[in-house]
């Protein structure tokens, strides 16, 4: 139930309204962005809203329940706060956003319509749809630990318990391939797949920042990522690469003498105990 002011309500039953639809953007790095479709910029709450900022929201409908109730909104990169290298890098991932009717004569008098987090993202040239998940969609996510053989702590984390310090390397781009392959001569003394499921974090060139996940590391120095770069990579590029962990005991307890901490359940029984005949 929203609660509405009195300059609000008294706009409203003035029956000539002067109203515009205001969205703000809270991303992963902590960039505020706003935008509205009235055609001069507003400003309120210390945010300045772009007028032509390239977005258009589909219709809000609300349900009874605690469906999540979630909407679109497509656009277009016009705007110069939108970059295509940020959709790319997944700075808009789970963005906080916030929909307001405003009273563009006086932005004082304004409505939070609706709240809650960016959903999936996607792109077509230089337009975007990135759908808009009500905050009942957090009813939906898995809450708590997972009875399973492997470990549920991210690695180097508190629960964890390795400092990354310990297992995190320099390096230097030396060639690069399709933007997601990458041979780095610091690398070459470390044995194959050692920084495989590992976590790749720029620290210069033009994706200084980006952090992306080591999908192969082969003898040599070679890097393969996930997914291509959101920006060209280039000789010379810099970067810190964490070692990577599968989750299982057995390379807890050999490789990084961690098995104190290892937080799964390896001797869980498994179907084979299930099915198993008692011996005679």
């Amino acid at each position: 139930m929203k609660t509405i002011s009195p300059g609000v309500a008294a706009h409203l039953a003035s029956g000539t309204t002067t109203l515009a639809w205001c969205w703000k953007l809270t991303r992963r790095d902590g960039a505020v962005l706003g935008f509205t479709e009235h055609d001069r910029d507003l400003v309120f709450g210390g945010v300045t809203y772009e007028a032509a900022g390239g977005f258009t929201a589909s219709a809000i409908e609300s349900t009874s329940g605690l469906n999540p109730g979630n909407l679109d909104v497509a656009g277009a990169l016009t705007s110069e706060h939108l970059d295509e290298g940020d959709l790319a890098a997944g700075l808009y991932d789970d963005a906080e956003f916030e929909i307001w009717r405003v009273n563009w004569q006086d932005a004082g008098e304004r409505l939070l319509m609706r709240k809650g987090n960016l959903g999936e993202v996607s792109r077509s040239g230089a337009a975007f749809t990135a759908e808009l998940r009500g905050l009942a969609h957090r009813l939906n996510q898995p809450v708590g630990r997972l009875y399973q053989y492997g470990c549920d702590a991210d690695f180097c984390d508190a629960r964890c318990g390795l400092a990354a310090s310990d297992w995190t390397v320099e390096a230097t781009v030396g060639s690069v391939s399709a933007d997601r392959e990458i041979l780095a001569a610091e690398l070459a003394a470390f044995p194959a797949a050692h920084f495989t499921r590992g976590r790749l974090a720029f620290t210069s060139g033009a994706n200084d920042g980006a952090v992306m996940e080591v999908k192969a590391h082969s003898a040599g120095g070679r890097i393969e990522l996930w997914r291509a770069a959101a920006r060209p990579l280039m000789p010379g590029d810099t970067f810190e690469v964490t070692a990577g962990c599968d989750k299982q005991f057995a390379t807890c307890r050999d490789r990084f003498a961690n098995a104190v901490n290892f937080r799964g359940f390896p001797h869980m029984p498994g179907n084979d105990f299930v099915m198993a005949s008692a011996g005679e």
